[in-house]
């Protein structure tokens, strides 16, 4: 079973975690990543598929133009933690059931505050429902966590007092569940403002009665950020640390050294197409990435096609200067579209003339008999 204990985690991210972005993460030192939240009822609709041509898992809705979830178990298998987005212990547990033989590790969401996740009682909703956010934990523990054992995890957001956040700690911890992440600010706060670590100790001597792990989430800057903020707060080894935001803008945060913009989006687009990442994703992961100021940015929201990002990528120069103007080439793919456009439109126009032309040919031949 996967130990959470002191490990450098890459965040639950929506769109910004999908498959290029873990293993970008992976790669430059994170020791375990987690899954985009998927919501229960759209994982239940999905079909699981063996993707033999990337080496990949993919679990496909029928009417999505890419996976909801794909895994690379070669890369990620002992470090992929899935997590749902649910409100109901029936529906977490088909969704969990459908995934696990696939990921390391099942995680509830009860910590975003933004709509997406909070409609329908999800997301940090739960923390104002707690027993069913404990109804739900007891139940992947008994169904899931126990006969398939994998870790069962819970996500959480500081409640409005120190009492009244323990309180919720110890109930979460007695559901049975393996590990606790605490983001560290109250859900109406956002992340600029500074995080609350003034009881993190706390918190963890909680968890560690009941054999608990804990990670803390909210406002880590990179690798020696994280190890700064344990020295200062003098707190244990085996808390771990969460990155989003940061890592989000550079997966390669979780290094000693992390890779300048540049680099970054070179290998994040390699990733991206060794695993057909959907277009539009790696185009948002590129907005992340590339430094608004820079031309780059402009140059990548251009782009349409897989092509035009690599010939943007072409002229990127070492120390991310512009080794050329990229617009030509792009406008040049502009036309080709408007005509290509234009061209089909001309044929569905002809086709139908045809098809009239057909059709009144049909209409005339019974008077024709009839003479």
């Amino acid at each position: 079973m996967v130990s959470y204990a002191g490990k450098l985690v890459l965040a639950p991210m929506v769109r910004a975690g999908e498959l290029p972005t873990r293993l970008l993460a992976l790669k430059y030192g994170a020791d375990l990543v987690w899954s985009p939240e998927i919501i229960d009822k759209k994982l239940i609709k999905c079909e699981r598929q063996v993707n033999d041509k990337l080496g990949c898992v993919d679990y496909v809705k029928a009417d999505a133009s890419s996976p909801v979830f794909r895994t690379c178990p070669s890369l990620e298998r002992g470090k992929i933690i899935f997590q749902i987005g649910t409100a109901t212990p029936s529906l977490a547990l088909e969704a969990a059931l459908k995934v696990v033989q696939d990921v390391d590790g099942i995680d509830i969401n009860a910590g975003c505050p933004k709509h997406f996740s909070v409609h329908s009682g999800m997301g940090a909703a739960l923390l104002k429902t707690p027993d069913t956010l404990c109804a739900i934990l007891t139940a992947l523990v008994d169904k899931v966590g126990k006969p398939y054992q994998k870790p069962i995890s819970v996500k959480i957001r500081l409640l409005e007092t120190k009492e009244t956040t323990l309180q919720l700690v110890k109930r979460l911890c007695e559901t049975g569940i393996s590990h606790l992440t605490v983001h560290c600010r109250t859900t109406p706060m956002r992340n600029r403002e500074r995080p609350i670590r003034d009881y993190i100790k706390q918190i963890y001597e909680i968890c560690q009665d009941h054999d608990v792990t804990l990670i803390m989430n909210g406002g880590i800057q990179s690798k020696s950020h994280f190890e700064e903020l344990l020295r200062d707060l003098e707190l244990p080894r085996e808390i771990g640390g969460m990155m989003a935001d940061c890592a989000e803008q550079n997966p390669t945060a979780f290094h000693d050294v992390p890779l300048d913009w540049y680099d970054v989006a070179r290998k994040y687009v390699t990733i991206a197409h060794a695993y057909d990442n959907h277009v539009g994703n790696t185009k948002y992961m590129l907005s992340r990435i590339v430094p608004g100021k820079s031309k780059f940015y402009q140059y990548f929201a251009r782009c349409k096609t897989t092509q035009e990002i690599e010939h943007v990528l072409k002229l990127l120069g070492p120390d991310g200067n512009p080794l050329g103007d990229p617009l030509l080439f792009i406008q040049g793919c502009r036309e080709q579209e408007k005509l290509a456009k234009q061209r089909a439109s001309e044929l569905k126009s002809e086709q139908r003339q045809a098809e009239k032309r057909f059709a009144s040919q049909q209409m005339m031949e019974p008077k024709k008999a009839k003479t």
